[in-house]
């Protein structure tokens, strides 16, 4: 029994392995679905491994165990490169940023009065909303706290990507990341003090929808590439930064995570979820914290805070 269930247990590994290794051989859309979960599939394979040598110590078991060790390794050391610089206050003048991201979903509606009560009181500078709707049916008073915005009736004809802001929106422009979805790419400039800040929202489509997800990726990789200086890109991005497509636009773009991100879906899964909504940001912006809001008031996703700095003064360059 012991022997069969070893061979059951070490099947089932080697599978596993081999499905992880179509990241490192290909690009096929079908399995990068899978690749957000990468840390979480490492680990249980790492159990399983452990079980196999348990069961039958030798150099098989300790081969797949060090295999899975190594997928768990290079989705930490991904984690890790994705980190922002460590915050340091030091005598340069300085301003501060509170952004806010939230995907608090389209039929939420009875919910919507609660969010727009939270989104006013969170001391958020700049609040990126998607699936806004529920929202939407606040924006009297919201207008009164953040009095410039794109999306639900301002540049836009839909009311999904939403973004609030208590600066005047200069260079606004929106747009679509493919034909799945309708204005679902926005940018614009604030002025913090002498400095210019490009502000960048997104939501992208699942990435079980073809080939969607990575195209719009590599077009929002191109488009924020051209940006240069500050940069905030925040949103709802339906994948972790370790998928490949993710690591990517991070590579491609220069962003970095506002820090260790928390799980943001699925809500059922608290701590164990999947951290697939983000806020990005691009040196000389710096990050001194990131947290996720207290209740998912209704949403399916947790919303993010995110506090920030920007240098005052000629630190930035392209500008």
């Amino acid at each position: 029994m012991r022997n069969i269930l070893f061979h059951i247990c070490a099947t089932l590994l080697g599978l596993a392995l081999a499905f992880f290794a179509l990241r490192y051989t290909t690009d096929l859309w079908a399995p990068a679905v899978v690749f957000s979960l990468q840390l979480h599939a490492g680990v249980a394979m790492m159990l399983l491994a452990l079980f196999c040598l348990a069961l039958r110590p030798g150099a098989v078991s300790m081969a797949m165990l060090c295999a899975t060790m190594l997928v768990v390794c290079h989705a930490v050391l991904m984690i890790w490169n994705s980190l922002p610089p460590t915050f340091s206050a030091g005598t340069t003048s300085t301003q501060s940023l509170r952004v806010l991201s939230f995907n608090v979903l389209g039929e939420n509606l009875e919910n919507g009065g609660a969010i727009a009560d939270y989104i006013l009181q969170s001391g958020a500078d700049i609040a990126y909303v998607m699936e806004a709707a529920p929202v939407g049916l606040h924006l009297d008073r919201l207008s009164k706290t953040f009095p410039y915005r794109i999306g639900c009736g301002d540049h836009t004809s839909t009311c999904d990507l939403l973004l609030l802001s208590k600066y005047p929106l200069e260079m606004v422009y929106v747009g679509n990341l493919s034909d799945l979805r309708k204005d679902r790419f926005a940018t614009a400039r604030i002025h913090l003090g002498s400095v210019t800040l490009s502000l960048a929202a997104a939501h992208l489509s699942k990435p079980y929808f073809d080939k969607y997800h990575t195209n719009e990726l590599a077009g929002l990789g191109e488009a924020l590439s051209k940006i240069d200086g500050p940069l905030v890109l925040a949103g709802d991005f339906n994948a972790a930064t370790i998928a490949p497509d993710m690591q990517g636009l991070l590579k491609r773009t220069g962003l970095t995570t506002a820090g260790l991100e928390p799980a943001t879906w699925p809500i059922g899964a608290g701590i164990l979820g999947v951290p697939i909504d983000h806020i990005f940001i691009r040196m000389p912006v710096m990050a001194q914290k990131l947290s996720r809001i207290p209740s998912s008031f209704g949403s399916n996703h947790h919303g993010l805070i995110a506090d920030l700095t920007v240098p005052n003064g000629g630190l930035l360059p392209g500008l």
